[in-house]
Order: C-alpha cells, then structure tokens, then sequence
C-alpha cells in the first residue's frame, strides 16, 4: 500500500504512512518524488557499488543536539546519500525523483518524517532546480509573506507567534519559490511550526505546551490543524520579504524599517536554502533569480527586542506592514484596470 501526500509542490508517494505531512487528497501535481524506506530498491544497491566522495560536511558539536550531517555522491553524480550521525541516511537519484530512507532503531518514523521534510526535501528542491529560501511564511490578505534570516534569528518563533494570532502558517523554515509570468509564489509545506522548547515557553509560558516532534528528540511542533492555528493549502503570490536582524535592547525596538533592493539581495544570498551545494553556474543563475526578486518584491529589516515578551509587538509591527502592503497592491491593481 502507498501513501500519497504533497509539500513544496511536489507529490510525495511513500511506502510508509508519514506523520505531520499533508495527504494529496486527489490533488494533481505533476513534480512526483517516490520514498522506499524497506527494502532497498535495486538503484540504491547501484549506488553503493560506485565511487563515493563526500561533498559537504557538518561536523557534530557537544552544545548542539542536532547530529552531524554528511552529503556524498556516488559516481558520475549519479546518486546521493545524505547521512546523519544518529544512523539516519537517506539515498536520493540525481534527478530528485527517487528516495529511500531508513532510520533504524532507537529511531522512529516520526524521525524519519522530520528529516524528510527538512533537509531531504530541501535537497531534492535543490537537485530539481527550485530556489527556495532559508523562511518561513504565512498568508495575509491573500499574499504570502515570507520570514528569513538566519539559524537562531527566530523565524520559527515569529511564525509561531503570528499563527497563534490567526495568521495562516504556509511553510516553516524552507519557503519553495515558482516564478510565473514576473511573480513569484511561494509554494505549501506541511501543517506545522518546529520549535525549540525554549521557544515554546516563550510563547506559551512552559514547554511542556506542546508535544515533541519525535520520542528521540526534545524539539516541540504546534500543529496547524485549525484549533490552534491554521495552515493555508494554496500556493500564494508573494508579497514581502521580512529579514530578521538582530536581538537588540534598545527601546526603540522592535521595529521594521526600509531596505534598498541591493541590501535586501546581499541578506538573501546568504539566506537560501541548502546553497553551500550550488556550483558556480548555478549560483550566478540563483544570483539573477534574487535581483528579480528584491526588485519585484518589498524587503524590510525587522529588529526584534532582546526581551521575548514583545514579540506581540513585533507580530503587530510585521502584521500593520505587510497588510499596508496588500492594500496597495489591491489600490494599485484596480488603478490599471
């Protein structure tokens, strides 16, 4: 028996039920990724025969509960593994189109879904071509508004709070772009928000709030099932890029401020996702795609406080914004007709 789920744009069909992802129900899509996580498909067995070579490596840290995580290639990059310390590995096809993973005991199939929709997935975007930023984005007045910045700027946190406050969540973490006709749209993900126990007590006053992801790991989810908080199922245009500096202790913050489209393109750069695995061509083509992105769309600087009970006045300051930019749009489009 298969199961049929889609995130990213892409239709997801596994051998295994995956928890938190989100069922296709019927859907059309046309970009289909295939997961094997028994058996090992004659192609993986292929792959393991050929030479391997390790393309990007992070080494495990005692501070840091996240395990170390390793990419090669085998062959004439004919395949890929990515690997992780607590066992979990997966086998991806040069294409992105087909999958097996396995993440043997103590791990769980809700390890083996976490990995997926993260760095697995993100990877597979990657090998298909698709830019996708290192975001998290929520829907607003019928646009999608995306979240960056970097590890630790608090881009789950805020989309969390924003949820919490009636904002549908669309993606947490990797925000997949399509370009269509001079827009761009941002695609699903799967209906839920990852957060770090200290994150969840920020925001609910305990950690204990919400239930952990996994049995193996301490990191926590809010699910977007419409009881707490909502998940928006449509690809949305995009319509505004808040970067995430940093925490700071002045009064005046937090804030949202201006910033030039050259500004906005040197954050972003440095702000995709999975980009440590781009060759140079591909680079210069991902450097063109973001100019016509922060030309065609709003970025603005979003400093938060250090102090984390005036995150609802951040969440006020993005929401204010972000609807002020709908409502031009809307003025502007009914101008030109």
């Amino acid at each position: 028996m298969n199961f049929d789920y889609i995130a990213y744009g892409l239709s997801l069909q596994s051998d295994t039920a995956l928890p938190g992802l989100r069922h296709a129900m019927g859907k059309a899509v046309s970009n289909r990724v295939f997961l094997a996580t028994k058996e090992k498909p004659n192609w993986v067995l292929a792959a393991g025969s050929l030479p391997a070579e390790v393309v990007h490596s992070i080494p495990a840290e005692p501070e840091c509960s996240d395990p170390a995580f390793l990419v090669q290639k085998y062959g004439d990059e004919e395949f890929y593994e990515l690997s992780y310390g607590d066992g979990a590995r997966f086998f991806v096809d040069a294409a992105g189109t087909a999958l097996w993973g396995e993440c043997p005991p103590p791990l769980t199939v809700e390890d083996l879904a976490t990995y997926l929709v993260g760095p697995v997935l993100g990877f597979v975007l990657r090998r298909r071509g698709i830019t996708s930023l290192h975001a998290s984005a929520l829907s607003f007045s019928d646009m999608a508004v995306a979240i960056s910045g970097p590890a630790t700027a608090g881009k789950s946190t805020t989309a969390a709070a924003l949820a919490l406050r009636g904002v549908s969540a669309l993606c947490e973490d990797i925000t997949a772009l399509s370009e269509r006709q001079g827009e761009f749209y941002v695609q699903p993900g799967y209906p839920r928000v990852c957060l770090w126990p200290d994150a969840v007590e920020k925001l609910y006053g305990s950690e204990e709030a919400l239930p952990n992801l996994t049995p193996t790991w301490e990191k926590k989810f809010l699910a977007l099932d419409g009881e707490r908080a909502r998940f928006e199922p449509e690809p949305k245009r995009l319509g505004a890029i808040y970067l995430l500096g940093h925490r700071v202790e002045e009064e005046a913050a937090p804030r949202v401020e201006e910033l030039s489209p050259r500004e906005a393109l040197l954050d972003l750069v440095q702000n995709t996702y999975m980009n440590v695995l781009l060759t140079r061509e591909q680079r210069a083509e991902e450097f063109e795609l973001l100019s016509r992105l922060v030309n065609r769309v709003p970025c603005k600087r979003v400093t938060p406080h250090a102090d984390a009970r005036r995150i609802g006045r951040l969440c006020e300051l993005i929401e204010a914004d972000a609807r002020g930019i709908a409502s031009e749009r809307t003025a502007s489009s009914a101008r030109q007709s």
